[in-house]
């Protein structure tokens, strides 16, 4: 593919705060997906259309409401359509055992490939873009984002062998596009990502923001504070419908800066002299792992990397200029042996303490080329997503085991959300200025807090929406509602299978999980006599060695079933089956008070 450098569209309206002109990079030849520079847009002439007032813009959320992760959202008006994000969630282990992904429910946009005029994509998270490959197995499209978000994709869409005709479009803050009837336009934010945007996006009804995830952080790592004064300019224009992040809604105060982590994980490099220092954090987030690799080479240290979502986003940025490295300074992984441990960094994977990451392996003597001791020191730059508590806190304790300092969040000033707080997102509303409000991005009680905040800038109650994934909102030049509501919910991925693993199968995992199998084997003849067996094969429930009594009477329970069953008249073997899973499991319940899973398995065999 080519990969070019976008322009800046320059106009009457964007001619008092003009954009630097961008020189075009020379030219680098590499695989599909192809990315493309954007051609400049005039701006679109708004239409004078008050007359007609059953025209209406929907705003459809299929995800990321009501929970974390998996964010999408399309925004409709007749004939067109455009798609915001589109991101995967991470399976809950108690609920949903051997689920690798969840990802959102396509179906209406599936049915309505033919209207999407393109995909635009607010920062690189895999909440935001982890399900583009599946919208990519069900439909071709533009995609839009900044040029650091657009490796992040790239890379995800050749790791799927993604071969359709996806064209991947880099853009700049300040740019403006046109897709069907929506110009968007291109604001720079602050997050945990670098090259986050927000959109502001003019309908015939008016102008949607959307600040995707964002926080204002006036000391950025590298890039410039977020554009305030751009969000001024749109919401003294006058904003129809404001989708604000919603993700640290409860927290007051302001969210702490990037650049004070920087200065927390400094001081613990200069206190750590003569003992091997790992960090582990978000591998998206460039800016941490920029200063990390900065305070490595301030105090003479080597970086390795480990992990290979981390390694990717390393060659990544690097690639694209969003991350520096010494000459001489990165070494393989398994060279850190041969250098005094005083004398060496890694920055690694595994702050969520994911089984089989690097961090993990380290932490339980399972890593090939890093084996914990007292001369490391481990920070933990990351905080628990929810639900990650319990793996988190167990590799802090295998790491103390192994004689590790660990220093976490708790303890240091380590890590700094890339969500708003209170004060900052309340700054967001009243700039803005919205007609109508909706919050995004996060459960329900993140959305309601979000929706009194609201309030409290002075947002009328009857125009904040607390919406629901699949809930349609229609906005006209007089009002907005709720009306009715379309095809959403979740698919979840099991290997290779897409929506193949539903509630029973996830029923059973569990039940499998919590109480084990017991499988039932017995021949019959045609007429129904027991020809052969019971055999007993228990898994995950009892050791048949050690129960022998209760084997004994499970068989002659079996036995006593199909002779009930052969002197009832009953021939059809699902009703035989059925008589026997039901008297086992009551047989079970009785005896141990558990109620593993009961396969009977019968065979006809002749006289």
């Amino acid at each position: 593919m080519v990969i070019k450098n976008p322009q800046t569209t320059v106009n009457s309206q964007t001619a008092a705060n003009p954009q630097p002109a961008v020189k075009a990079e020379k030219e680098v030849v590499v695989k599909k997906p192809e990315i493309k520079k954007v051609p400049a847009n005039p701006v679109r002439q708004k239409k004078k259309d008050d007359a007609v007032q059953s025209d209406k813009v929907k705003i459809i959320p299929l995800g990321g409401l009501g929970e974390v992760g998996k964010n999408i959202t399309l925004i409709e008006y007749k004939d067109d359509i455009i798609i915001i994000d589109c991101g995967l969630a991470f399976p809950d282990d108690d609920d949903m055992p051997g689920v690798d992904l969840v990802i959102p429910d396509m179906t209406y946009i599936e049915k309505r490939k033919d209207k999407i005029k393109g995909v635009v994509i607010t920062h690189g998270h895999e909440d935001h873009i982890g399900a583009l490959p599946y919208l990519f197995k069900i439909m071709d499209s533009n995609v839009y984002a900044s040029r650091m978000t657009l490796g992040l994709v790239e890379n995800k869409m050749l790791e799927h062998k993604i071969t359709n005709k996806i064209k991947l479009n880099a853009v700049i803050a300040g740019q403006k596009i046109k897709l069907g009837v929506f110009e968007v336009e291109f604001i720079s934010t602050n997050h945990s990502v670098a090259d986050a945007m927000a959109l502001s996006i003019q309908t015939p009804m008016g102008i949607i923001v959307h600040t995707g995830d964002f926080k204002i952080d006036c000391t950025p790592v590298q890039g410039k504070m977020i554009d305030l004064a751009h969000f001024g300019q749109i919401g003294k224009k006058g904003v129809l419908a404001l989708l604000s992040d919603s993700t640290n809604a409860e927290r007051a105060g302001y969210t702490m800066s990037e650049s004070k982590v920087g200065e927390s994980i400094d001081g613990i490099f200069r206190r750590s002299n003569g003992k091997r220092i790992i960090v582990t954090t978000f591998a998206s987030n460039v800016d941490r792992v920029q200063q990390i690799i900065g305070i490595a080479a301030k105090y003479n240290r080597k970086i390795a990397i480990s992990g290979r979502s981390m390694i990717n986003v390393v060659k990544i940025a690097s690639s694209l200029g969003y991350m520096k490295i010494a000459p001489g300074q990165l070494i393989e992984l398994s060279d850190v042996g041969k250098h005094p441990p005083g004398k060496v960094a890694v920055i690694s994977t595994g702050s969520q303490g994911e089984p089989m990451s690097a961090l993990y392996r380290m932490a339980f003597s399972d890593h090939k080329n890093i084996e914990i001791g007292s001369s490391d020191v481990i920070i933990i730059s990351a905080s628990p997503i929810p639900g990650n508590e319990k793996l988190v806190t167990r590799v802090i304790n295998a790491l103390m085991k192994a004689g590790a300092e660990v220093v976490y969040e708790s303890l240091a000033e380590i890590h700094a959300s890339g969500h708003a707080c209170q004060e900052e997102l309340k700054l967001m509303l009243g700039i803005v200025r919205p007609k109508y409000f909706i919050p995004v991005h996060g459960e329900y009680k993140h959305l309601k807090k979000h929706a009194a905040l609201g309030q409290l800038m002075g947002v009328e109650n009857k125009n904040i929406f607390m919406m629901e994934n699949g809930k349609v909102l229609e906005i006209d030049k007089v009002s907005a509602r709720i009306s009715g509501s379309v095809t959403s919910g979740q698919l979840l991925v099991d290997g290779i299978g897409v929506g193949d693993v539903g509630s029973v199968v996830l029923r059973d995992r569990k039940l499998l999980s919590e109480d084990g199998l017991m499988i039932v084997v017995a021949a019959l003849t045609k007429e129904g006599t027991l020809a052969a067996g019971p055999d007993i094969v228990s898994r995950g429930f009892v050791y048949v060695k050690e129960n022998e009594e209760m084997m004994y009477e499970i068989k002659q329970l079996v036995k006593n079933t199909i002779i009930k069953c052969k002197t009832d008249n009953v021939r059809e073997w699902s009703a035989i089956k059925g008589a026997i899973k039901d008297a086992v499991s009551d047989l079970l319940y009785a005896k141990t008070k558990r109620k593993p899973m009961v396969l009977p398995i019968l065979e006809q065999v002749s006289h």
